[in-house]
């Protein structure tokens, strides 16, 4: 088969996922490979950075690679492949901010689905790792972004605005529709807490948005976040609806944290995808 062969003859939808990996914590490419593998989607990855264990827990090594990545444009270029979806996760710089626009350069067609999940912050902090600068440059992806699936920390960061947690409805209304003033069609705020309840805010541009919510389970996880989006990557590239989306993807992760509980998992742990992995290729999730 000649080299170009591949973006013309293989048909089988393909997703590249710009993220790190970490080999124990279940987050990042961790999840997203199993769950874009068992919803019919070829995760292509370009690992961001290497991780022993995440770095919620004591101590962790790692190795970043920044300097590599940019072979993979290089490669995968030669193969002539293409994707129908791009996906970035959590970047450790402003080099890599950098290198996601070449990728789209390289990469989008205007058949291509770019879904950005901010990893940035929450509980309205940035993490140790991101300062103002970064956080700017990912204000960026705004007019680049399809589909963003911040939390609320996140998607106040990048709309510019203060950090409150007990926003109103009409108040994230008005903040997603900031979020999508240049570009995004579709937005969720994820994991916003309402009393006993974790809620999705649902925002889709000429849609009325709308609330999805699930009672709260235990105490934050590790890699939540991580879940939530990839099912949303993965209805993206199977042309499933938005709405119908954040609902599998909210009801599939409340599965998965009841289940995880139940088995007694530490948090750091992350969700025990595995367990509950079938149902996103069942109708056990809707």
């Amino acid at each position: 088969m000649d080299l170009q062969d591949y973006g013309e003859h293989n048909h089988q939808r393909k997703a590249a996922v710009i993220n790190d990996f970490t080999s124990f914590g279940r987050c990042s490419l961790a999840v997203t490979i199993p769950i874009l593998s068992a919803m019919k989607v070829q995760c292509c990855s370009v690992p961001t950075a290497i991780f022993t264990n995440h770095t919620g827990f004591s101590s962790y090594a790692w190795t970043d690679n920044t300097a590599h990545m940019d072979d993979y444009i290089a490669e995968w270029k030669k193969l002539g492949l293409r994707f129908d979806a791009i996906h970035t996760g959590f970047l450790g710089s402003k080099a890599q901010v950098e290198f996601v626009y070449r990728f789209l350069e390289a990469f989008r067609d205007e058949k291509t689905i770019v879904c950005v999940d901010p990893v940035m912050g929450d509980y309205g902090k940035l993490y140790a790792t991101y300062d103002n600068e970064l956080a700017q440059a990912m204000r960026g992806f705004l007019g680049v972004a399809d589909i963003l699936t911040p939390n609320l920390t996140e998607a106040c960061v990048l709309a510019g605005v203060p950090y409150r947690v007990d926003m109103t409805d009409d108040e994230l209304e008005v903040l997603c529709a900031k979020l999508c003033a240049r570009r995004a069609t579709k937005v969720v705020i994820s994991g916003i807490p309402r009393g006993d309840l974790l809620a999705n805010y649902v925002y889709e541009r000429s849609k009325e948005p709308f609330v999805c919510s699930h009672k709260r389970i235990g105490k934050d996880r590790s890699g939540t976040g991580d879940v939530f989006s990839s099912v949303i990557l993965a209805d993206a590239v199977n042309g499933v609806d938005f709405a119908t989306s954040v609902r599998k993807a909210s009801a599939f992760v409340a599965k998965a944290v009841k289940r995880t509980v139940e088995m007694g998992i530490p948090e750091k742990d992350g969700l025990a995808i595995e367990e509950v992995l079938s149902d996103l290729i069942s109708s056990h999730i809707p």
